[in-house]
């Protein structure tokens, strides 16, 4: 507008300035989820549908997006977007929209017609310069901010959830007519099963009333599927708020994204479980984790009429190892007799620990008794034929037996340690069975 005079500005010029310079204009009507564009130019031409279209689309163009991209959120968040775009009053925030694969900031302002449920939304693209501040801002509140996906107030005497805010989605407060209770029995879906009920037990409004004291935190670690359809650990925390009124029930519902830790702390147990199943000289299976996969095979594997067979093997003659070279060389000896054993039950579908001083306890899945024998065999084979440092040459004697439907774990040990006896009574150096 050349030669500005305010004397001279009236409204059909002010009127005239607005429409060649506001980005979109677009008439919506939430009832019937249909809106109509009036003017569109620039970014808008992309975003705004020349001949109109669906309400819920444009909202969910403007809201309903991931930050950073033009992706829509999980398919477990699309019901909300129906809930949304109802505005009791004039309404305006900044959003980011991606046209291109290019991050536009556009402000958004929504004025409330006389027709109910029918809106004028006005659309206008901000240069970096005008949110440039507000950028910054919001950049130094980020650390803490991401780490809360979702935050909201609930009233559970008037039924209502306000200040929903989905960080995923914006740094602003979603406008959204939904009752509590509805949005609980909606999210629930967006929770792992294993956790649902907890979770439905928790956000009950009587269990939230009687268990809550004014004040009162608490919260419940869960797998929940996040906007972009990925299922991660987060923090669900309810927090009744502190008034002097005891039958004030409004509450804080969160959730922070606790998958980093969960993961860092779920690799941490993993490591000490490892490190707690095998044995420190050999690094293969302990005493404890073998009888563990015996157990295990008798339960899942035995009683549904699949062959699993164990052997015991000793090595003949160990203390003469110990005695005439030391126990450093004894122990070379054990880890190199374990590397041995676990290189070739690994390929026949077994698992093998150390038992306890030089012996070792293998648990061979698909073995009947003949498979079991040959099995043993081979390995009975491999180690007199196996070159061992300093000492040279040694051998073994195993004891075989076939897990069946009656036995327990002592049975079936029984049996196999019996068999060991007996091949050693024969002179060692040879497999049996029982």
């Amino acid at each position: 507008m050349e030669n500005f005079n305010l004397n001279e500005m009236t409204l059909e010029k002010a009127i005239d300035f607005f429409k060649d310079n506001v980005g979109a204009l677009v008439i919506a009507d939430s009832k019937n989820d249909s809106y109509k564009s009036v003017v569109r130019r620039g970014i808008f031409n992309k975003l705004v549908a020349e001949s109109g279209g669906k309400y819920h689309e444009l909202i969910e163009k403007l809201w309903y997006h991931l930050s950073k991209t033009s992706d829509t959120v999980s398919e477990k968040y699309q019901s909300f977007v129906m809930t949304s775009g109802s505005f009791a009053g004039k309404y305006s925030r900044k959003v980011e929209v991606m046209v291109d694969d290019i991050a536009c900031i556009v402000q958004v302002t929504i004025y409330p017609l006389k027709e109910k449920e029918t809106y004028l939304f006005i659309l206008d693209e901000l240069d970096d310069s005008q949110s440039m501040d507000e950028t910054l801002t919001t950049q130094k509140v980020k650390t803490f901010q991401n780490t809360y996906l979702f935050s909201m107030y609930i009233d559970l005497v008037k039924d209502t959830i306000h200040g929903i805010s989905v960080t995923e989605l914006s740094d602003d407060v979603i406008n959204q007519e939904l009752k509590y209770t509805q949005w609980r029995m909606m999210i629930v879906n967006a929770i792992n099963k294993d956790y649902q009920g907890q979770f439905l037990e928790w956000s009950d409004p009587e269990y939230l009333k009687v268990k809550f004291a004014p004040g009162q935190t608490a919260s419940f670690d869960c797998l929940m599927t996040n906007l972009e359809g990925k299922e991660i650990w987060v923090k669900l925390i309810f927090s009744r708020v502190g008034t002097n009124n005891p039958d004030d029930y409004r509450y804080i519902y969160m959730v922070q994204n606790i998958n980093e830790e969960a993961q860092e702390l779920r690799n941490t147990l993993a490591q000490y479980a490892d490190r707690a199943s095998k044995d420190p000289l050999t690094a293969i299976y302990n005493h404890g984790r073998m009888e563990t996969e015996i157990n295990n095979a008798l339960i899942d594997k035995v009683a549904k009429g699949e062959a699993v067979s164990i052997m015991i093997m000793d090595i003949d003659f160990f203390k003469h190892v110990n005695d005439n070279y030391g126990h450093a060389v004894g122990d070379d000896t054990l880890r190199h007799f374990a590397s041995l054993l676990n290189d070739y039950l690994s390929k026949n579908n077994g698992v093998v620990g150390r038992w306890g001083g030089e012996e070792f306890v293998a648990v061979c899945y698909d073995a009947d008794r003949e498979r079991a024998a040959a099995i043993a065999e081979d390995i009975r084979q491999k180690v007199a034929a196996e070159n061992f440092a300093v000492v040279g040459n040694i051998t073994c004697s195993i004891g075989v037996t076939t897990l069946n439907a009656a036995d327990d774990f002592e049975k079936a040990y029984r049996r196999m340690d019996n068999a060991l006896y007996e091949a050693k009574s024969s002179g060692r150096n040879c497999v049996r069975l029982a």
